[in-house]
């Protein structure tokens, strides 16, 4: 009678066991299979929305002068010669350095390793008031952009003004560490006289 009950004790402990195992395998396959979504970034905020005490109404007069600035965003790094990878959340900041004028930001596009561009992160253009910021982010999670992601900001004034500051901070942890680093943007084109 005893060995009965210990002989069905442990029928019922491995029916437990392979039904846990099959629950675990269960609720892996479903979370891998949503792995891509979670990689997406969400879609991205309405700087209008978000940043409206930064802005103003966009200038009457003509837009004179202008440029595009280029500003590396490593939303991934590559360690031990891709052995590992660390991801990082990017925040672009887009500074008007002018004390007197609005600046009109036109476009600003992030683009992958690849040049191919992987989001707008601007659905029509805003003007910021004099020594306003408004920023983008990318998520920790969202890799698409690699190692080699970058923003391309395209800007324009009406009359001479300070070329717009523009800086992306990077922030993740890999291993142990925390890490934090910057990088600034490049002016690429500048326009005149349109």
């Amino acid at each position: 009678m005893l060995r009965q009950r210990i002989g069905s004790l442990a029928r019922g402990t491995r029916r437990h066991y392979v039904g846990a195992r099959v629950i675990l395998w269960l609720t892996c396959l479903i979370l891998s299979a949503g792995a891509p979504a979670l990689a997406q970034s969400p879609a991205p905020r309405d700087i209008a929305k978000a940043f409206a005490g930064s802005l103003t109404a966009l200038p009457s007069e003509p837009l004179t002068i202008g440029g595009s600035i280029y500003v590396p965003a490593y939303s991934s790094v590559s360690i031990n010669q891709g052995g590992a990878r660390a991801d990082f959340s990017v925040t672009l900041s887009i500074h008007n350095a002018s004390e007197t004028k609005p600046l009109v930001i036109k476009r600003i596009a992030y683009y992958d390793g690849a040049g191919k561009m992987v989001e707008s992160h601007l659905k029509e253009p805003v003007a910021l008031k004099p020594f306003a910021t408004i920023e983008a982010f990318v998520a920790t999670l969202d890799t698409r952009g690699g190692t080699g992601a970058n923003f391309v900001i395209d800007w324009a004034a009406a009359g001479d003004i300070a070329e717009p500051v523009t800086e992306a901070l990077m922030i993740g942890t890999f291993a142990n560490g925390h890490y934090a680093f910057i990088s600034q943007g490049r002016p690429i084109r500048s326009t005149a006289g349109r």
